[in-house]
C-alpha cells in the first residue's frame, strides 16, 4: 500500500513538473527612471473626461461610430498594424532606411527611456480616472482589443507613446520635426478608427506626453544622453 501510494506521488510529481517549469516569472514593476510622481500626475496635468451618459460623451460616441464606419478598408488595415506596433517601429517609415536600433545604441537607450516612462505615466493616468472604453459604453462599437481592460480609456497609452516618442525624435531629428507630429496624430487617430478610445482620450494623450517629455528635457543626464543619439543619429546619416 505504501508503495503504491510513493509510486503515484512519484507520477504526480513528474506531470506537474512541466507546467511548474513553464510557470514565467512574473516581471518587475517599472519604475520611472528621470521623472518623480509629480511630473505624470494626472490629476494635475489633465482635466476629467466626459461623463459616461452625459451630451459630450453621446456626441464623442456618435463622432466614433461615423469614424468607424466611412473609413477605408486601408485605413482600417493601418490601424490594426498601429494597434500591433507599439513601438519605436512605428517611426520607421518616418525615419527612412537605416532606422535599425540594433546598431543604434545610443538612441535605443534614449526610446527605451521615454518608452517606460510613457508607460508608467499612461497606467497610472488610466487608474484614476478608470473612463469605461468606448464598447464597454455601447456595445455595438466594434473594436480591435475586445480583451481590453473596460476602464482604461482616458489616456490611450498607444497615443501616449507615441506622441511621447514623435516629440523626442523631433529634438533629435529636428528637420523631421513636423513629419513625426503628423505622424503621431495618425497614430493616436488609429486608436479611434480602432474602437479602442475617443478622441478626448488620444488628446489627453498628447498633452500627457508633453508635459512629461518637458519634464525629461530637464535633466541634464537626458540630456547627455540626446547629444549622444544624436551624434550616432548623424554618423549613420539619419538626422543633420
Amino acid at each position: 500500500m505504501i508503495r503504491r501510494l510513493l509510486l503515484t506521488a512519484a507520477v504526480l510529481a513528474t506531470l506537474s513538473a512541466p507546467a511548474l517549469a513553464q510557470t514565467a516569472p512574473a516581471k518587475p514593476a517599472k519604475v520611472l527612471q528621470y521623472l518623480a510622481p509629480a511630473d505624470i500626475d494626472a490629476s494635475r496635468l489633465l482635466p476629467p473626461p466626459p461623463i459616461d451618459g452625459s451630451d459630450a460623451n453621446r456626441a464623442e460616441l456618435t463622432e466614433l461610430h461615423r469614424i468607424i464606419a466611412t473609413v477605408s478598408p486601408e485605413r482600417k488595415a493601418q490601424a490594426k498594424w498601429d494597434d500591433d506596433h507599439e513601438d519605436p517601429s512605428m517611426y520607421e517609415a518616418t525615419i527612412g532606411a537605416g532606422f535599425d536600433l540594433t546598431q543604434l545604441p545610443a538612441t535605443a537607450q534614449v526610446l527605451a527611456i521615454v518608452e517606460n516612462d510613457a508607460s508608467i505615466a499612461a497606467s497610472a493616468a488610466k487608474k484614476t480616472f478608470q473612463r469605461k472604453r468606448p464598447w464597454a459604453v455601447d456595445a455595438t462599437v466594434a473594436t480591435c482589443d475586445p480583451g481590453d481592460k473596460p476602464l482604461t480609456s482616458y489616456p490611450s497609452g498607444h497615443a501616449t507613446l507615441g506622441y511621447s516618442l514623435g516629440m523626442t525624435l523631433a529634438v533629435l531629428i529636428p528637420e523631421k520635426s513636423q513629419a513625426f507630429m503628423t505622424r503621431a496624430a495618425d497614430y493616436a487617430f488609429s486608436r479611434v478608427v480602432c474602437g479602442s478610445h475617443y478622441a478626448s482620450d488620444t488628446q489627453a494623450s498628447q498633452a500627457l506626453a508633453a508635459a512629461f517629455v518637458t519634464a525629461l528635457l530637464k535633466s541634464p543626464d537626458f540630456q547627455a544622453k540626446l547629444s549622444a543619439s544624436h551624434a550616432e543619429l548623424q554618423a549613420a546619416k539619419l538626422a543633420r
